[in-house]
């Protein structure tokens, strides 16, 4: 019998959980979901015979290395920042794990000792790190094998709502942690364009996007992640000329969020004095300059934007002009901006969401220069089985069994860039309709 520790059970951990426990009879598993909220946990192991639920901390050391000393593999999808306290007791007991989480300087200074003890530490097995890892190195790989010489390599993510439940003018609802929506972009932004360096400082970013279509899903702006620069080597791309990693939004979305960004609503270094006593209204006057005009009129004045844009009609629909109490106590302007798009952007009990991923690598091959486009697009099934969910939480799944199965050797701290992880995860994941189109010109 093979035990597995799952620490964290929110949305992204659903699909996750429910594929260990369907498979645990089969393979002998015994599962603890391990919670901050025990209730949360219950929910999610549902009864079953071969789960159990507890509430966890993870400042309690006793518990934490008592629940880790009797697992065999460890799960962790507690915040990032968490993974490196539960990696040491992993590593001090002797206990594989598995993440979603990018690998940290911490994570990735482990990796010695990760090997010395004959372990792995697999990380970035979620969706974006994760299946963007897998699918892109799955055509890398081909490409090499075939003599192509590839010039180009863009690679786009997108978490949204499904086309049929997309009924709010701004084309979004959260799907994953509202926080990092309102923080996404903070830093510069670097890659690689036809053998330069770009760099796109925040203040630009939501200016500075490229227009992307999607098999039959239509149009999507695409704006620069961070830093796409160390995926030369990562992906063993390192005289690529042209390499660009972003994330996708509809149409419009970027030009009306550049808006906030402007104005510095997306600051969290800061607090508000007495918040809770301010509405939304007061909340953008206090970002524009002193004028007898409304606010709508100073800000469309300050802005330069039309009273009848496109963007101050996604704004109206927000509420931030109105004389709705903040309600929130010292707050940043980002934790306001964001209890405001909570209201608004809530994903509905009906509602379902949507994952979009697309490759676009040019290659020359025997003289001739080709483009080749690889896509993805991934729906949930309900408001518990998200696109989110099965997208992050299948392939840690998958990974999970394989490394307790034996089909992942490997050892130390790794990503799925490996043809022997990346070739036997993509398979099974067409099971769960997770699966890329290619197009070529």
């Amino acid at each position: 019998m093979k035990k597995i520790l799952i620490l964290g059970a929110g949305m992204s951990a659903s699909t996750m959980i429910k594929y260990l426990l369907d498979h645990s009879v089969q393979y002998d598993w015994k599962i603890t979901v391990a919670d901050v909220s025990q209730e949360t946990a219950l929910r999610k192991v549902n009864n079953h015979p071969n789960g159990r639920a507890i509430a966890f901390n993870i400042n309690d050391e006793e518990q934490k290395n008592s629940e880790i000393q009797q697992s065999d593999t460890v799960i962790s999808l507690l915040p990032a920042f968490m993974h490196p306290i539960v990696a040491k007791s992993c590593l001090e007991f002797g206990k594989n794990m598995v993440t979603a989480s990018y690998v940290s300087e911490e994570m990735k200074a482990l990796d010695v000792d990760v090997r010395k003890k004959n372990l792995i530490f697999l990380n970035e097995i979620g969706v974006d790190p994760g299946i963007d890892h897998m699918s892109a190195m799955n055509v890398i790989d081909r490409l090499r094998g075939e003599d192509a010489k590839i010039t180009s390599f863009k690679s786009f993510t997108g978490g949204l709502v499904a086309p049929q439940y997309d009924n709010n003018p701004w084309n979004y609802k959260f799907t994953w942690n509202p926080r990092n929506v309102v923080v996404a972009g903070q830093g510069t932004a670097k890659y690689i364009e036809e053998g330069k360096y770009k760099y796109i400082p925040y203040h630009q970013l939501f200016r500075r996007t490229e227009n992307f279509k999607v098999l039959n899903y239509g149009e999507f702006d695409g704006y620069a992640n961070r830093d796409s620069l160390k995926y030369r080597g990562i992906y063993g791309l390192e005289n690529i000329p042209t390499l660009l990693r972003g994330t996708l939004r509809r149409k419009g979305y970027c030009n009306a969020w550049n808006i906030f960004v402007q104005l510095g609503l997306t600051d969290d270094t800061y607090i508000i004095e007495n918040s809770d006593k301010l509405t939304y209204g007061d909340f953008i006057e206090m970002f524009l300059p002193a004028s007898n005009l409304s606010v709508e009129e100073n800000l469309c004045q300050y802005l330069k934007l039309d009273s009848n844009s496109d963007e101050m009609y996604r704004l109206r629909w927000l509420g931030i002009f109105e004389n709705q109490k903040i309600g929130l106590n010292n707050a940043t302007p980002a934790q306001i901006l964001q209890k405001l798009l909570e209201e608004r952007w809530k994903l509905g009990e009906q509602d379902k969401d949507m994952i979009v991923m697309q490759h676009i690598f040019e290659y020359e091959k025997e003289n001739r220069k080709h483009k080749l486009t690889s896509s993805m697009v991934v729906q949930g099934q309900d408001s518990l089985h998200t696109a989110m969910s099965i997208t992050v939480g299948v392939p840690v799944a998958i990974g999970t069994k394989f490394i307790l199965n034996g089909v992942i050797k490997e050892k130390g701290v790794v990503i799925p860039i490996w043809k022997t992880i990346y070739d036997p995860v993509m398979k099974e994941l067409e099971n769960f309709g997770i699966q890329f189109i290619e197009e070529e010109i």
